[in-house]
């Protein structure tokens, strides 16, 4: 994306205050307009008062009058102009800076697993910040600033040219020397700044994994190590950044003196074109005010270019995670099939994570509504894979996955989704009140039925125990809770949402032996008349399941009740006996 692309499309972000964006743009060419028209005018009085010597007093006066009264009025208009262009600007650029921040955020939380897996959740912050103050800042300076220059430059510049050639002449020279100057520069620099945001994006990803897990940080002594790991990397962000830097200097130096330069040049050749009659006092005033305005409206365009130059990487990286489409999305005419009863068909069900990675091959079974069914199996079998494609995080490759006869890629997402509940094995709780990360589930739920909920799955005693109750703040990832109770949490806000299929993805695994009996009662009450998959390690706590399905290399390799399992003495068996034997020993001692 070329830097003209990406400033096009930066101003295309306005959209949603188009109107007042007009509106702003019209007030700048009502601006230059008038600030074109003031050195002229202050030239022809300059001009009259030169010839008050031939004209007579009052003749003068009536001459300089109108001519005087303009001038102010074109400054007071300029002045009335300058401050509702400023005040508005401000305005829309912090308006749409928010609101390109929470288009950002709603993108990427429609973007799909896979997306965030392979993403730094610190980089994704990093961008949309970064991008978004860099879009506020070019907003601001666009309408404070650019919109006028660039309507100085092209428009008004070659106007110069008809009240004196010769002097309009040096100007057109002025500004053809900063656009070579500018364009050579960006050539220069272009690549040595896309390295600069590399490291940019390795330092905000560093910094995101050291904050968030500080305690195996200092349990393993590692925040020396951790600090001059982060040292090493503003190393590289300073040695690519100071070359760039160094070559913007160089042009504002070279600016600079081409401003001078200009501003000498139009007055001696004024003073010679005056004393050859090819100019009057009055023009080489003129164009020495033009001169002032054009060397400040291009020192502020260089100033903005380099500001885009550096800003433009972030703002690209930006745009390539919004044109990044959703890979799970509602179909054309998708339906909302309301509550449903909870039969689930897997035909057929092939998906790979890449060409040479199968993950699930060829997987088929039926599960009638309110029956229970474990998936057991080796890490990396494909069982959570096989449960991931139940709610839509992919897509299959082939086959189909039905629920109450419907192919679940016909429903809506969030319908689908409003009908499963899924207990993950990481609890991933939000750095909010219990109350708060529990109706995550249901987000009108009654004080009965969170009551309700957390009696089910056992946290009612812990949560009692906090110091303020259900309305404690558990911090960031819920680390000022145990493993157990964070999981407990989850359980009770999968429970709150009452849907009618509950995933559970080694839900027990950070409970203890006898908190984990407890909620395996209670589990079995609470997923009564609900279809219910069960991912377990632990066989013992999947002996009631009506199902027991056994994967191996992303196929189903043993399908039946526990005992038939055990009695067939296949895989199934063998895992019964190895944990059931280990279970045994670990008694004795």
């Amino acid at each position: 994306m070329s830097m003209l692309k990406t400033y096009g499309r930066i101003l295309r972000q306005l959209a949603p205050e188009k109107n007042l964006a007009i509106m702003l743009v019209i007030a700048n060419l009502a601006l230059v307009g008038a600030q074109f028209v003031e050195p002229v005018l202050f030239g022809r009085i300059i001009d009259a008062m030169t010839r008050l010597d031939t004209l007579g007093k009052n003749a003068a006066w009536l001459t300089l009058q109108p001519l005087v009264i303009a001038w102010v009025g074109f400054g007071l208009f300029s002045i009335i102009a300058a401050v509702t262009v400023a005040l508005h600007s401000d305005r829309l650029a912090h308006r749409r800076r928010l609101g390109v921040m929470a288009d950002f955020f709603d993108h990427i939380l429609e973007l799909p697993l896979s997306f965030h897996t392979s993403t730094h959740s610190g980089r994704l912050l990093k961008v949309m910040l970064d991008a978004a103050n860099g879009m506020f800042f070019i907003w601001l300076s666009f309408f404070r600033e650019n919109c006028a220059s660039m309507v100085a430059l092209f428009v008004l510049l070659p106007g110069t040219l008809f009240l004196n050639w010769r002097l309009g002449l040096i100007l057109v020279v002025l500004v053809a020397f900063f656009g070579v100057l500018t364009a050579f520069v960006i050539r220069r620099t272009h690549g040595l700044q896309a390295n600069v945001e590399v490291y940019n994006a390795q330092l905000a990803e560093r910094a995101s994994d050291v904050l968030g897990n500080l305690p195996v940080i200092q349990s393993f002594t590692r925040i020396e190590n951790e600090s001059r790991g982060l040292q090493d990397i503003i190393r590289l962000v300073l040695s690519a950044q100071m070359p760039v830097l160094s070559w913007w200097a160089l042009a504002a130096v070279a600016t600079r003196a081409a401003s001078t330069l200009s501003l000498v040049a139009i007055f001696l050749v004024g003073v010679w074109l005056h004393l050859h009659k090819l100019a009057s006092i009055g023009e080489i005033v003129t164009f020495m005010n033009f001169a002032t305005m054009l060397i400040a409206r291009l020192e502020g365009v260089v100033g903005f270019i380099n500001s885009l130059f550096m800003q433009a990487p972030k703002i690209r990286e930006f745009f390539d995670i919004m044109d990044t489409s959703p890979a799970i999305a509602d179909k054309p005419g998708a339906i909302d099939p309301g509550r449903l009863r909870g039969e689930v068909t897997f035909d057929h069900v092939t998906f790979a994570y890449d060409q040479r990675r199968i993950a699930v091959s060829d997987v088929s079974f039926v599960v009638k509504p309110g029956e229970t069914v474990a998936l057991v199996g080796s890490t990396g079998s494909g069982k959570s894979t096989t449960l991931s494609l139940l709610h839509r995080a992919m897509d299959p490759n082939s086959g189909a996955i039905r629920i109450d006869g419907i192919d679940i890629r016909d429903m809506k997402l969030s319908a689908l989704r409003r009908n499963i509940g899924v207990v993950f094995q990481e609890p991933m709780l939000f750095a909010r009140t219990i109350e708060e990360n529990l109706k995550v589930g249901k987000i009108d739920a009654s004080k009965e039925e969170i009551e309700l909920a957390l009696a089910r799955a056992q946290a009612s005693d812990f949560v009692l125990r906090q110091v303020d109750g259900i309305k404690t703040l558990v911090g960031e990832r819920g680390r000022s809770l145990s493993g157990g109770e964070r999981q407990r949490v989850s359980i009770a806000r999968a429970l709150l949402k009452d849907p009618p299929i509950l995933v559970f993805d080694e839900a027990t695994s950070a409970l203890d032996a006898a908190t984990e009996k407890q909620l395996q009662a209670a589990l079995e009450a609470a997923t009564q008349g609900r279809t219910t998959f069960v991912i377990a390690h632990r066989l013992a706590t999947i002996r009631s399941a009506n199902r027991i399905l056994v994967f191996e290399q992303g196929r189903i390799v043993e399908s039946g009740s526990f005992d038939e399992l055990v009695a067939q003495g296949g895989r199934f068996a063998a895992l019964a006996k190895a944990q059931f034997m280990a279970g045994e020993h670990a008694s004795a001692h």
